[in-house]
């Protein structure tokens, strides 16, 4: 054990413990990699926990391997449960399209990017696309609680009562080909798919700033993060990032990323 640890378990047994962190060495000794997630309990491009593994779990099980580890999934329920089970030590990495916040950034650290994002509004016909702020303030607009899309529909300044915040993670696209909601925000990282799959879905106006996926560390794991960061950027020096992107989104989504950059 530590020293860092040992003063970690004297606090905690004080009754005033932070929570214990697994930084690179720990990690390890122990000889697995503990990479929390939402199980979407269906297809993700992302992250899967049964099947094809998914982008994130392609790039953390490549690293898992450099570093003599086994990759080990801990699911949680949903997207706020993730922060808080990283801080507990439930595991060592969130991963799983994890959008990186300024509200995220002020409780954990962020590795490198891992994919581009920009939140893009989504609607179904034969509501048209959305192109204004104000459109989509006159609609009832459905998002998941406690996620990126969460803060992202807050900042736009939709009113509480026209939001539904009741949608489980993975279930955005369903709500408005139920007409549950007459649009939703969404990374376009996943409009991509939601496209793909209904071709009824339309791509509105993007809102915000560019922004960026990466993978999630407590804040004093510097060297687990480091490590991270030294694999994403010889990575992405490769021709493996641009394979994964095509394999898990398509032929278009190079050309649908950049436009989400330069817009």
């Amino acid at each position: 054990m530590s020293a860092c640890r040992r003063v970690a378990c004297l606090l905690l047994a004080l009754g005033s413990a932070p929570a214990l962190a697994s930084d690179l060495a720990e990690v390890k000794a122990r000889g697995t990699l503990r990479v929390l997630a939402v199980d979407m309990k269906q297809r993700d491009e992302f992250f899967q926990f049964t099947g094809a593994p998914g982008f994130d779990r392609e790039l953390l099980e490549g690293f898992a391997r450099l570093e003599g580890l086994r990759l080990e999934p801990v699911a949680v329920d949903g997207w706020h449960d993730l922060v808080p089970a990283l801080v507990a030590d439930r595991g060592d990495v969130i991963a799983g399209r994890f959008t990186m916040t300024d509200e995220r950034k002020r409780k954990i650290a962020f590795t490198h990017e891992t994919f581009p994002t920009r939140t893009v509004v989504l609607t179904r016909k034969p509501t048209p696309p959305v192109s204004s702020l104000a459109e989509l303030r006159a609609l009832r607009v459905g998002t998941i609680r406690g996620s990126s899309m969460a803060e992202a529909v807050v900042r736009a300044g939709v009113a509480p009562a026209n939001v539904d915040d009741g949608v489980l993670p993975g279930g955005l696209p369903e709500a408005l080909a139920a007409g549950r909601v007459k649009a939703v925000l969404l990374g376009i990282e996943s409009a991509i798919t939601a496209q793909r799959d209904d071709p009824a879905i339309e791509l509105g106006l993007f809102v915000g700033p560019p922004g960026s996926l990466a993978f999630g560390v407590r804040l004093g794991d510097a060297a687990l993060r480091a490590a991270l960061d030294r694999y994403i950027d010889n990575l992405r020096r490769t021709a493996t990032w641009n394979r994964l992107a095509v394999k898990y989104f398509g032929d278009k989504a190079p050309e649908i990323l950049r436009k989400a950059r330069a817009e």
